[in-house]
């Protein structure tokens, strides 16, 4: 049983320093009162629970110029316990080596309650480093002193993985995560934008940053997800096999591989629905979904029209009609499109809920990555219409990020207020024995709606990626509005998720699954993209005059460079930090090493039995 931190007195009667912390010269002595109170407060509390006091002379005085020395040391306890979270390995009796634990610390080598030197001087050190990296503002919003340092303490990541499990937390982990990737984007857009740079032969530079951030953000993401699972203990989460998904159906029958009676349907006819059914319909929706990109173009000629006769503020006003109607209406065949995929990979009927999942993301990815971007890539690339591109993009934009926040969270949570109301009165106006807190909760909760997953959700911040990473450099605002709305999404689906539904059932999970493909998907068109856009850019153009099959081989080659660059640098940039990676290599080792001595203990006892039943025969 792992031992609980609030279970241990870790004060220690004789001081060992072990760390020097110097602070600046002129830190006030409210923030060193401060700091000192969060370094030994516990660690329930956000502190390191640790052993702090200034450095001071024999005869009891501050030395002169070092008032701001403070030595840092620990228990004997909680270095053991500091340990145990850093993951140290000692070497046991049997001569094998094992992450320390503190339950099972009898079985490590020259360990004593009063050996202090089981630990190394270095180890000790790198345990007070951990530690003092790892303290946590819970409730403080200033640094005291200093009224311009603010701290953020709100919900973290570890208070939602407890709550509601590690999917909906990996997904703020992400949201969070891409808000900030987002930034540097923002911030070099905006002076491209004030600047009034609408020639649109200046976005070169910026088609050229957009190459490298879309690659490096979702390579750095890997790393802080294995961070984030591997503390959560889901990275090596593996299951060898996968149970039927509760939706699957079919004849009782025996699995080949498990031995177990489950349902057993035919492969051939899950083929033939997939593909004399579904694939039809997808085509055909794709179809409608581009002759309604085609009504789109004409209300955009009618619109051009009417302003050039009119020249006038309605008229003018009027250019931007087409696009919002455009974007509500790609808004909602979305919607019904979705209904329609879920419909038909249930009829499909597939065992395992991967399959059922990739399935109905692969459908409901391609519908909407035709819907969203069909429109800009014929205007980007067909009409060659930059002006057109940028208001298009801007107004799909703003529209669906307006049009998702109203439907997912604002409307849902007006109706459930309403409804709460209304269950309110009829709770008490019935005469119940229990306590009535618990079963007005009871009575309001059940009637919430039902939480679907993060589908929807990673869904929208996808095609965000999609509009920010294909065509920011024609609309440079687009990564400032992107980091607007993920704000208010954060507190929207914070209150979707405590007001509107139900709380879902947790789920481990170790990364963000077929998600992280379907963005380094993206991040592959975006350079095609932005390579054809920056061919077609009038600075680029002006360097061949003559022959633009030069400049079409040139682009091309561009591309296929940046494309091999792109996948060195995912080979390069590891998926795991180095200290992970030992870990888990010295987990895999020590599986390994168990199951090595448990089959020896195993082949023993069968000897020592056969041995047994031998001299019984005698």
């Amino acid at each position: 049983m792992k031992e609980s931190w609030s279970a241990f007195d870790t004060f220690e009667p004789h001081f060992r320093p072990l760390v020097v912390i110097e602070l600046a010269k002129n830190t006030k002595e409210e923030t060193k009162e401060w700091l000192t109170q969060r370094i030994v407060d516990k660690k329930k509390n956000g502190g390191a629970q640790l052993l702090v006091k200034p450095l001071v002379k024999e005869d009891g005085g501050k030395i002169d110029g070092n008032q701001n020395l403070y030595l840092v040391g620990a228990s004997h306890l909680r270095l053991l316990l500091g340990a145990e979270t850093v993951g140290l390995v000692k070497e046991c009796n049997d001569n094998s080596m094992r992450t320390f634990t503190y339950s099972s610390r009898n079985t490590f080598k020259d360990f004593a309650e009063d050996n202090h030197d089981f630990l190394t001087m270095a180890e000790c050190q790198y345990i007070i480093k951990h530690e003092l990296e790892n303290l946590r503002a819970k409730d403080e919003r200033m640094i005291p002193g200093y009224p311009q340092a603010k701290l953020y303490p709100g919900k973290s990541i570890y208070e939602i993985r407890c709550y509601f499990g590690e999917t909906i937390a990996l997904y703020f982990g992400f949201l969070e995560y891409f808000t900030f990737a987002l930034v540097p984007m923002a911030l070099i857009g905006i002076p491209y934008y004030v600047f009034a740079w609408e020639d649109y032969d200046k976005y070169v530079m910026f088609a050229s940053f957009n190459l490298l951030w879309s690659t490096v953000i979702l390579e750095v993401w890997k790393r802080c997800c294995a961070i984030m699972t591997y503390r959560w203990g889901t990275l090596l989460m593996k299951r060898q096999f996968e149970e039927p998904r509760p939706g699957f159906h079919g004849v009782l029958g025996i699995n080949a591989v498990t031995g177990k009676e489950e349902p057993v349907y035919s492969s051939i006819k899950r083929q033939i629905r997939i593909y004399l059914v579904s694939l039809p319909f997808v085509c055909l929706c794709l179809y409608f979904s581009l002759y309604v990109m085609m009504i789109y173009f004409e209300l955009e000629t009618w619109a051009l029209n009417f302003h050039e006769e009119n020249e006038s503020s309605y008229s003018n006003l009027m250019l931007f009609v087409p696009s919002i109607i455009y974007a509500i209406v790609i808004e909602m065949m979305n919607r019904v499109y979705r209904y329609a995929a879920e419909f038909l990979t249930s009829w499909e009927n597939h065992r395992l809920e991967s399959s059922h999942q990739n399935h109905l993301i692969l459908k409901v990815l391609v519908f909407n990555f035709l819907n969203c971007f069909a429109s800009l890539f014929y205007i980007a690339f067909v009409l060659f219409d930059m002006k057109l591109l940028r208001q298009s993009l801007a107004t799909l934009l703003i529209t669906s990020q307006i049009l998702n926040q109203f439907v997912e969270a604002l409307l849902p949570y007006w109706l459930q207020k309403r409804h709460n109301t209304k269950v309110k009165k009829r709770v008490y106006s019935v005469k119940v024995d229990t306590d009535l807190s618990l079963f007005e909760q009871v009575n309001l909760e059940k009637e919430m709606g039902t939480y679907l997953g993060t589908f929807d959700d990673y869904l929208e911040l996808f095609l965000q990626f999609g509009y920010v990473s294909l065509f920011s450099c024609v609309y440079p605002l687009a990564a400032v509005f992107a980091v607007l709305n993920n704000i208010t999404e954060m507190y929207s689906d914070a209150l979707k998720m405590c007001r509107v539904f139900k709380r879902p059932f947790s789920q481990p999970t170790a990364n963000i699954g077929v998600w992280q493909l379907a963005f380094e998907t993206m991040s592959v068109i975006s350079v095609v993209t932005n390579c054809a856009l920056i061919g077609l850019s009038p600075q680029v153009n002006a360097l061949f005059p003559d022959s633009k099959t030069d400049l079409i081989l040139i682009v091309v080659l561009a591309e296929h460079i940046l494309l091999a660059l792109k996948f060195v640098m995912a080979f390069v940039i590891p998926d795991k930090p180095r200290d992970i990676q030992i870990k888990l290599a010295r987990l895999e080792f020590e599986s390994l090493e168990a199951l090595k001595q448990q089959q020896m203990k195993l082949a023993a006892e069968s000897l020592k039995e056969e041995t047994h039943g031998e001299k019984k025969m005698n």
